[in-house]
């Protein structure tokens, strides 16, 4: 004889809650929901309307530097260790989980002009106006012992920027030109200039390592290679790049930070074009610094904020400021893509939540299902017109929004000159150049 038994488990039909709620089983069929879509219009309105009720980006301020802070560093191994160079020659160690100075080191007379980590983070190098360049340990003297450097090496000329090699003991400075450097040698590698003005910035490439890019102050963009050891390309653009920033993701992409208040973002082959022209800033952009994701990137500007960009994207999605925070001279994003770091003028270093609406903390599964569910309605309705004011909608400071009026009747103006020019003029004899174009004075091979 067979016995045919029903066996039903609590978990499909009773909620994870004390309570013992029951679940409410849900028929999917479209034609039993006939306004699903107002429904779910209604939530993303609401979600979108919580987003920016929840936004609170400002986590810490990492107060201790007596002078301007110039140059940021992260570990490349430890998330919670950053490193700081400020104007008077002072170096610090910071921990982020605790946000506190754990180290301080006077390295330099003059401002510390930039610092970078070994690939294995086992020590840091600095450059400063005192034309030396200075190996430090990572990890703090013993009981007793004074801070001094592993190694100095004096240069002829002020550096102005340094930078490390992502998988070998090598690293470049730049100046008068760009050195590089062996770690167990007192005289560069190869030295390699391309023109006759200072050089204020020069980075590595994370993917293509033997790569490098340097800004100059003739306006170029200067490309290198470092195993023919001479350069490869050069742009010249209107006005001055700051620094660039390599894509983490995509070997041959890069974003330059210009003195005309954009950033420009290039495909490395095809440089008579930039691929994006980012446009938001109100003043100079001072530094940029990519997501590990490769998705987005941070600047940092001297009109007192701080800005994120979508790769692909010529306006901002967010714009972090407060009202004591002076001239922005450096920004870093993490590389847990969780936070970020920005450096000003007025001693303090202020870390971000990259996401503003984001909760911290651990998230229990119908949390983050809910999270989910809300960021998939907020994509599907992000073009709808209320929906769209409300995401865009950020409060400015009065210095800002009043400088974005003014340069919005400039650009109507120029625009509208442009027009009356092609309209009284022969047909063809005005050519029409295009924003990205606009800006690129030659390409130089």
């Amino acid at each position: 004889m067979k016995v045919k038994m029903l066996s039903r488990n609590p978990d499909n039909y009773v909620r994870e809650t004390k309570l013992d709620l029951q679940r409410v089983p849900r028929n999917y069929d479209p034609a039993l929901h006939p306004f699903e879509v107002p429904r779910e219009y209604v939530r993303a309105l609401n979600a979108t309307k919580l987003e920016r009720v929840f936004a609170k980006p400002f986590l810490a301020s990492l107060d201790g530097h007596r002078d301007g802070v110039n140059c940021l560093a992260k570990h490349p191994k430890s998330l919670a260790t950053v490193l700081s160079g400020a104007c008077d020659g002072e170096v610090r160690i910071w921990n982020l989980t605790k946000r506190k100075c754990i180290r301080t080191i006077q390295a330099h007379e003059g401002f510390v002009r930039g610092i970078c980590t070994r690939f294995c983070g086992t020590s840091f190098f600095t450059v400063g106006d005192d034309k030396t360049v200075k190996q430090w340990k990572m990890d703090g003297p013993s009981y007793g012992e004074d801070e001094e450097p592993l190694h100095t090496i004096l240069g002829k000329t002020v550096y102005t920027g340094i930078d490390h090699h992502w998988k070998e003991a090598i690293f470049a400075t730049c100046g008068q030109q760009v050195d590089i450097w062996d770690e167990q040698r007192t005289n560069p590698i190869c030295s390699m200039t391309w023109g006759f003005d200072s050089i204020s910035s020069v980075k590595f490439n994370p993917i293509e390592t033997f790569l490098l890019g340097s800004c100059a102050s003739d306006r170029n963009i200067v490309l290198y290679d470092m195993r023919q050891a001479t350069p490869l390309k050069k742009v010249i653009l209107d006005m001055r790049t700051n620094t660039i920033g390599w894509n983490p993701m995509e070997a041959f992409i890069f974003t330059a930070a210009n003195e005309d208040y954009n950033l420009y973002t290039f495909d490395m082959r095809a440089l008579d074009t930039p691929v994006m022209v980012h446009m938001d800033h109100v003043s100079a952009v001072l530094d940029v610094d990519y997501s590990p994701t490769g998705k987005e990137f941070v600047s940092a500007s001297f009109d007192k904020s701080i800005r994120i960009f979508p790769v692909d994207k010529s306006r901002s999605r967010e714009v972090y400021h407060t009202k004591r925070m002076q001239h922005v001279i450096c920004v870093k994003w993490t590389s847990d893509s969780k936070y970020i770091m920005c450096g000003s003028d007025e001693m303090n270093i202020r870390l971000w939540k990259a996401n503003a609406s984001e909760k911290l903390g651990v998230l229990t599964s119908r949390e983050k299902a809910a999270t989910d569910y809300n960021q998939r309605l907020k994509e599907k309705f992000q073009h709808h017109p209320h929906i769209k004011r409300i995401s865009r909608h950020r409060h400015l400071p009065k210095s800002i929004y009043s400088q974005i009026q003014e340069q919005r009747i400039m650009k109507e103006a120029r625009r509208r000159k442009e027009l009356n020019r092609i309209k009284h003029s022969k047909p063809g004899s005005v050519r029409i150049v295009s924003e990205k174009k606009k800006h690129i004075v030659a390409v130089v091979k």
